[in-house]
């Protein structure tokens, strides 16, 4: 039972935590997307995924949503570098 017990307050303890990083990545793409020249379509992208992951989050599921999250980041990253080099 006191097992079970201690289990139950790391979960509930732990939980906000592991959901802290989400809405750090969401100021991160809103920043981005502020500052950054991306196409239409990339821009339509990144909003995609953003909105998805701002869904995830709210749903509980931070994994996912951190990986959404982080895939509108890159696909940013990746539309200023392409137009950078060209």
């Amino acid at each position: 039972m006191r097992y079970l017990s201690v289990l139950l307050a790391t979960l509930l303890f732990s939980a906000p935590a592991l959901s802290g990083q989400c809405p750090v990545l969401m100021k991160q793409v809103d920043s981005q997307m502020e500052s950054a020249d991306l196409d239409a379509s990339t821009r339509a992208e990144v909003e995609k995924l953003r909105a998805k992951g701002e869904s995830l989050h709210k749903a509980g599921k931070h994994g996912e949503s951190e990986r959404m999250l982080r895939q509108a980041i890159e696909k940013m990253d990746a539309a200023v570098e392409q137009a950078a080099g060209t």
